[in-house]
C-alpha cells in the first residue's frame, strides 16, 4: 500500500484486503476493517456504517504502516494493543502471549469449582486471573510467572481493570506460603521440535519462552506437578491446559501427583485441552 490512503473508507478497505490476502493472512478483510478502525480512532461498526466516508492523510498514514506490519504478519493483537478475553479487555504486547479463546476453559473450571482462593501460574497477560477475580466474586487471587516483563503487563491489566487490590502479583520464584482450593496453569507446552511448524505470528513475535517447554513440551507441567506431589506447593484441586494429544498422558501426571479424581475437558474445536485433577 501506499504511505498515505487516498479516497474513501471502502476503497482503503478493499486494497488494504487485497494485500493482506496475497501475503497469506487468514481473514483479510476483518483484520482490515479492524486496522483501519485503529487508525481512524473509530469503532468498527461506526466505520462500516459510512463505506463512502474519506480516509484523511494522518489516518492513512496511519493505516498504511499497520497494514505493512501486518502483511509482515505481526499479530493483529499487538497491533491493536488489545485483546478481549471473556467479559475483559486486556493490552498485550510482545512481552506477553496472546490469550486464546481455548485458554477460557480455566476460568471455566474455576466458575464451577467456586473456589475461595486460587494460584494461577504463568498468568502472562494476566488473564486467567483478572477473568477469575472478575466473574467470581469474593474469590482470592494470587498469580505468578517467572517473566518480570509479563507480571509488569499483568499488573498494567490489572491497574486499568480496577483489580489489583483483588489479585495479588508475584515471581514465580516467590514463596506464597499457603495452600489453595484451586492452581490452575497455562504453562509453556511446546516442544523445541514443534516450534519450527507454528505459525508465522507465533514464532516471529510471541515470546518463545512462554510456549516451549523443552524437548517433550511437558517439562513445564512435570515442574509444577512434583511441586504438588512433594507438597512443596498444596491445593486440592488443579487445572492445566494442554496441547494437543498431550491430555492423556498429563492425566496420568496428575494421578502420580496424587490426585485421584482426574478427567478432561475439550475445547470448542473437541481437543481435549484441560486436565483437571482432584482430591
Amino acid at each position: 500500500m501506499s504511505a498515505a490512503v487516498a479516497g474513501s473508507v471502502d476503497e482503503a478497505l478493499v486494497s488494504a484486503t487485497d494485500a493482506l490476502r496475497a501475503a497469506g493472512v487468514d481473514t483479510p478483510r476483518l483484520d482490515a476493517e479492524l486496522l483501519l478502525a485503529e487508525a481512524i480512532g473509530s469503532g468498527r461498526a461506526a466505520l462500516l456504517a459510512a463505506p463512502e466516508a474519506g480516509v484523511d492523510a494522518v489516518a492513512g498514514r496511519r493505516f498504511g504502516e499497520l497494514v505493512r506490519r501486518r502483511v509482515r504478519r505481526e499479530p493483529i493483537a499487538y497491533l491493536l494493543g488489545h485483546q478481549g478475553f471473556r467479559r475483559i479487555e486486556l493490552a498485550v504486547d510482545r512481552r506477553v502471549l496472546i490469550p486464546r479463546p481455548e485458554t477460557e476453559l480455566l476460568v471455566e473450571v474455576a466458575l464451577e469449582l467456586a473456589p475461595d482462593s486460587v494460584l494461577d501460574v504463568g498468568t502472562g497477560s494476566g488473564a486467567v486471573a483478572l477473568a477469575i477475580a472478575d466473574e467470581l466474586g469474593g474469590v482470592e487471587v494470587v498469580a505468578s510467572d517467572t517473566s518480570l516483563e509479563a507480571l509488569a503487563v499483568a499488573r498494567g491489566n490489572a491497574v486499568r481493570l480496577g483489580l489489583s487490590e483483588r489479585v495479588r502479583l508475584i515471581a514465580a520464584d516467590g514463596q506464597v506460603g499457603r495452600a489453595f482450593d484451586l492452581v490452575v496453569a497455562n504453562l509453556p507446552y511446546v516442544s523445541e521440535g514443534e516450534w519450527g511448524g507454528l505459525a508465522s505470528e507465533i514464532v516471529r513475535y510471541e515470546p518463545r519462552e512462554a510456549l516451549v517447554a523443552g524437548p517433550s513440551g511437558l517439562e513445564a507441567i512435570e515442574g509444577l506437578l512434583a511441586e504438588l506431589a512433594t507438597g512443596a506447593l498444596e491445593t486440592e484441586a488443579v487445572a492445566l491446559e494442554v496441547g494437543v494429544g498431550q491430555a492423556v498422558t498429563v492425566a496420568e501426571l496428575v494421578r502420580r501427583a496424587g490426585f485421584d479424581r482426574v478427567e478432561t475437558r475439550c475445547d470448542l474445536a473437541g481437543i481435549e485441552r484441560v486436565v483437571i485433577g482432584r482430591q
